[in-house]
C-alpha cells in the first residue's frame, strides 16, 4: 500500500491572524461588561457608544483620504470601532455629545494617523483621548449617574434615575426635565478622593451606597465580566498572560502595603483591582501590542509598572484614577523596555564578541 507524505518547503511560518479578526474578538470580549455598564448606568453608554463609533469612522476616512490611502481595508478592519468601544467604557454615560466627538479625534488623528496609521502609533489612542478629555472637561466626567437596576437607572434608596429619552435629552442639548445635580454622583474613586480631602476616614466613605463588598456598586460587576472577557482573549490567543497577570498582581501588591500602613487614608488592594479601570488596562489596553512591549519580559515590566503608577496616581495625585497617565507613561517607555529585555537574535555579535 503506497501513502505519501506531503511536505512543504520552508520557512515553515505560520499564517498571520488577520486584524480585522483580532479586533472581532476584542468586540465580542467587551459585550458581557457593555451590558453590566447598561444594567447599572443605563442606556447612556448605547447612545456614548454610537457617538464615538461614528465619530470615529467620519475621522478614520477623513484621514485616510488626506494621506491618500486605501479606504475599505482600514475602514473595515474594526480597529477604530475598538477604540471607541474603550473610550466610552473609560468615560461618564450621560457626558455631553461632544466629549465623544473630541475624544475621537484626538485617537484616530492626533495619536493614530499623526504616527503613521494603524500600526505605527506610539500611545494607545483610547488612552490618549481619555487622557485629554480628563483634563479639558473635568466637570463632564464628574457626573455619573448612581447604580441602579434597569428598570429604575441609578435607583439609590428613594432616587429616580434618568429614563433613555431624559438622558438622550441631556446628552445632545444639557436639559431634563429632572434636576441632574440631585440625580449625579461621584464615581467611587473621586468619592474617595473627595471624602479624604474632607477628612473623613476610608471607613466612613464607603458607608455612602454607590460602595458594594470589594469595590464601586456596579463597578464590581463590570470589572468581573472584563475579567472573563480577558479570559476569553486568552483562551482565543488573541493576547497573552503576562500583562494582565503583572498588572493585577502588581496592584496587589503595590496597593498592599499603604492599606496596611493606613486603612482609613489607603484603599484595600481589591478597591484598587475593583474599582475604576485597572481590569479594563489589565486585559484590553496595556495589552495593545503596537503601543506595548514585545518581549515576555518586557511585557511583565510593562504591566507592573503600569499598576505602580496608577497606584501611586491614586494615592497621591490629583487624578482619582490614573490608569490612562500611567499606560501612556509606560508607552512612552515600551522602546526602551523592549531594547534591554529582547534577547539578541542567534549569531548576531554583541559588543564582548
Amino acid at each position: 500500500m503506497n501513502k505519501t507524505l506531503n511536505t512543504s518547503s520552508a520557512p515553515h511560518i505560520p499564517s498571520r491572524i488577520k486584524v480585522q479578526t483580532v479586533m472581532l474578538w476584542v468586540c465580542l470580549a467587551l459585550v458581557p461588561a457593555t451590558f453590566a455598564h447598561l444594567y447599572y448606568f443605563g442606556p447612556g453608554i448605547l447612545i456614548q457608544l454610537v457617538l464615538a463609533a461614528v465619530s470615529a469612522y467620519l475621522f478614520e476616512w477623513w484621514c485616510l483620504k488626506w494621506r491618500k490611502q486605501p479606504i475599505k481595508p482600514f475602514i473595515t478592519d474594526l480597529s477604530a470601532l475598538v477604540t471607541a468601544w474603550l473610550f466610552v467604557l473609560c468615560i461618564s454615560p450621560i457626558a455631553p455629545w461632544y466629549v465623544a466627538v473630541v475624544g475621537m479625534f484626538f485617537a484616530i488623528v492626533v495619536a493614530k494617523h499623526l504616527y503613521g496609521g494603524l500600526g505605527n502609533n506610539i500611545f494607545n489612542p483610547a488612552m490618549v483621548a481619555f487622557a485629554v478629555i480628563l483634563i479639558a472637561f473635568p466637570q463632564s466626567m464628574s457626573l455619573w449617574l448612581p447604580p441602579g437596576g434597569f428598570m429604575d437607572v441609578g435607583a439609590i434608596g428613594n432616587q429616580q434615575g434618568l429614563t433613555f429619552i431624559e438622558q438622550l435629552n441631556w446628552i445632545f442639548t444639557g436639559h431634563t426635565t429632572s434636576h441632574i445635580d440631585a440625580i449625579t454622583t461621584a464615581t467611587p474613586l473621586s468619592a474617595i478622593q473627595t471624602g479624604l480631602q474632607q477628612s473623613f476616614s476610608l471607613s466612613e466613605i464607603i458607608e455612602n451606597p454607590i460602595f458594594g463588598d470589594f469595590g464601586g456598586l456596579g463597578w464590581e460587576w463590570i470589572a468581573n465580566w472584563l475579567f472573563l472577557g480577558g479570559a476569553f482573549l486568552l483562551y482565543k490567543r488573541i493576547i497573552t498572560w503576562h500583562i494582565p497577570a503583572a498588572v493585577l498582581l502588581t496592584t496587589i501588591a503595590a496597593a498592599t502595603p499603604f492599606y496596611l500602613f493606613n486603612n482609613d487614608v489607603f484603599m484595600s488592594p481589591q478597591q484598587h483591582v475593583f474599582s475604576g479601570g485597572i481590569m479594563l488596562a489589565a486585559f484590553f489596553i496595556a495589552t495593545d501590542p503596537t503601543s506595548g512591549c514585545s518581549s515576555f519580559k518586557g511585557k511583565i515590566i510593562f504591566g507592573a509598572g503600569v499598576a505602580i503608577l496608577t497606584v501611586l496616581i491614586r494615592n497621591f495625585g490629583a487624578f482619582p484614577d490614573g490608569v490612562a497617565f500611567a499606560v501612556l507613561l509606560m508607552n512612552m517607555s515600551a522602546p526602551l523596555i523592549d531594547r534591554v529585555t529582547v534577547p539578541t537574535p542567534y549569531g548576531k555579535k554583541t559588543k564582548g564578541d
